[in-house]
């Protein structure tokens, strides 16, 4: 079956390596992370005086069944797994995200979501979550997640793009991911009576406290989803670009 006219991904002629360097940072964090965690690397590390999810209360099972679950609740790691796996994608398969029917909306989203996931979580950890300086391993795993994806991955999109996936539809689409999350969080935190993050303690804080901060990220989300979208089309006017034509692969 021939493939369908499709518009091409617009990319400068070395976005494609950015794109890359992106994908192998995200990768290494992922899997750094995930590996301290399930080989125990943490365990007895725990400050008793925070609560999380296993470790830090009365009862806490440790299994790397339970060690996978609590690294999972984390949004540090869900915005980073997105960034390495939608960013795999967008290089393997890249005419999903040029489709235009559900399947490319969503795939638009997730792209966009690689971004403004990303942001979120840089600003709130290293403006209300950053602790005391970190060594060895828990250094090098922090600072890709927290300090370098943060930066780069920003940086690729906004130069190497691709241009023109982001649209005002794009924008609140892509919250569906975070809000998921939000939920999954809550309600594991619910059953168990501990949450990954302070500031998700309904326990402690209420729920007033709990929905009056989510409902500031979300604002402050929708509002970076605009400027991103604002950044989007000033970069497609000021940088040349070149058609991607190997979208036609996704396309078939």
């Amino acid at each position: 079956m021939a493939p369908q006219n499709r518009p091409a991904l617009q990319m400068p002629s070395y976005g494609r390596l950015l794109l890359i360097l992106n994908v192998i940072l995200a990768w290494c964090a992922v899997t750094l992370s995930l590996t301290l965690n399930l080989t125990g690397y943490y365990v007895g590390d725990e400050d008793l005086s925070k609560p999380t999810i296993l470790g830090n209360v009365p009862g806490g099972v440790d299994t790397p069944i339970e060690r996978f679950l609590d690294w999972s609740t984390y949004f540090t790691l869900w915005s980073n797994v997105t960034v390495a796996v939608v960013m795999t994608v967008l290089l393997a398969r890249p005419g999903l995200f040029v489709r235009q029917d559900r399947v490319g909306a969503i795939w638009r989203a997730l792209r966009l979501d690689t971004v403004l996931t990303i942001i979120v979580t840089g600003v709130v950890y290293n403006a209300l979550l950053a602790s005391g300086p970190k060594e060895g391993w828990d250094f090098l795993s922090n600072m890709l997640l927290h300090i370098v994806l943060p930066i780069v991955t920003p940086l690729v999109w906004l130069i190497a793009g691709p241009r023109g996936l982001v649209r005002q539809s794009t924008v609140y689409a892509a919250l569906v991911l975070p809000l998921l999350w939000t939920v999954y969080a809550l309600a594991r935190g619910q059953v168990l009576g501990a949450y990954p993050y302070p500031f998700l303690d309904v326990a402690t804080n209420g729920w007033a406290s709990v929905l009056t901060f989510i409902g500031v990220i979300v604002i402050f989300a929708i509002i970076l989803g605009y400027v991103l979208l604002g950044l989007d089309r000033i970069m497609g006017r000021l940088i040349r670009y070149e058609d991607d034509t190997t979208n036609e692969e996704g396309s078939r």
